[in-house]
């Protein structure tokens, strides 16, 4: 039943998208800082053992939800759960007003307010960036956005739902990207709030969690996208980006689509905010971090990803529905 609780949860996330501040979110943040503020004693077991309360216990709560609703009340009690959280973790509309601001802001031809919306959805300044800069930059953020909070869910989610395990894919794979962006962005902040230990933990098991996801969604990019282009990249550019994982899917969108991407642009300084995209571009040109081939970034490229990304979406959910026809025939 994955693929009808996926595309329940995709309609209604259309329809009535969470509010970017909402109760479930904040209640996310409280469960993050309570586990590393228990747990996070500064040695390296510490740090597992706070990353595992913060996201494999989500997961398993989860999962007991599910069995209990499936074993006491039905398949569609557990369905409804399915879709609910998918409904939470699954979804472009929690990414997706950045990148529609900012493209009508560079077709209306006003470069300023495109920068000033890229700068406060990344809290990076932006004031020096050009405008095929802007572009470049909108792909990458928009794409690995897209990645994060659509296809490495779905991936996860439908891989576990098929082994009996309901929604816990999905909620691990979410709180397993989430405590690692907010336990970096609290160190920040409060240098002595989060341990080096628990930060490199998230990030080791960021990357494993990820392997997966990032492969698909980079292969199903290929298949909707210009194949042979997509694949080239992925295998001779993906070590050009800073993190593995983001390198192959943002090197097989740039082969897809025919466009120019930035390995160390990525970076985009976020460490620091007072740093800029200027410097970052300065940063491009050493060895190692240059481009990817392909064309420079243009507005028009922005429709070509937007579009890039629903016919993988379509792709994901025919296969599904394949899938789901050939488990009730047999």
């Amino acid at each position: 039943m994955s693929f009808f609780a996926i595309l329940f949860a995709l309609l209604l996330e259309q329809v009535r998208p969470l509010a970017r501040h909402n109760p479930i979110h904040g209640a996310l943040r409280s469960w993050a800082r309570w586990a590393s503020r228990n747990f996070d004693a500064g040695k390296p077991h510490h740090g597992w053992i706070a990353w595992a309360v913060a996201t494999v216990g989500p997961a398993i709560a989860a999962l007991a939800i599910h069995w209990a609703l499936l074993l006491g009340v039905g398949w569609p009690a557990a369905v409804a759960w399915s879709i609910a959280v998918l409904y939470v973790t699954l979804g472009f509309r929690q990414f997706s007003h950045h990148f529609t601001a900012i493209r009508d802001a560079l077709d209306a031809g006003d470069e300023d307010r495109a920068r000033e919306l890229l700068a406060q959805w990344q809290q990076v300044d932006a004031a020096e960036l050009p405008r095929r800069e802007i572009v470049r930059h909108v792909i990458e953020y928009s794409v690995l956005a897209a990645h994060r909070h659509v296809f490495g869910v779905l991936t996860w989610f439908a891989v576990l739902a098929a082994f009996g395990f309901g929604p816990a894919g999905a909620v691990l794979y979410r709180m397993a990207e989430f405590v690692t962006r907010y336990w970096r962005h609290r160190s920040r902040l409060q240098p002595q709030s989060v341990s080096e230990a628990l930060q490199s933990a998230s990030a080791r098991a960021w990357a494993v969690i990820d392997w997966l996801p990032a492969r698909i969604t980079a292969l199903a990019f290929a298949v909707v996208g210009s194949f042979e282009e997509a694949i080239d990249c992925w295998r001779h550019h993906a070590q050009r980006f800073p993190n593995d994982n983001d390198g192959v899917v943002l090197a097989a969108t740039s082969g897809a689509v025919n466009v120019r991407l930035g390995g160390e642009a990525l970076r985009a300084f976020v460490p620091n905010s007072s740093q800029s995209f200027s410097a970052a571009s300065v940063a491009m040109e050493e060895p190692g971090s240059e481009s990817t081939p392909g064309r420079e970034a243009e507005p028009a490229h922005l429709r070509s990803i937007v579009g890039l990304v629903w016919r993988s979406v379509v792709l994901y959910m025919v296969l599904l529905a394949l899938l789901t026809l050939a488990n009730l025939i047999g």
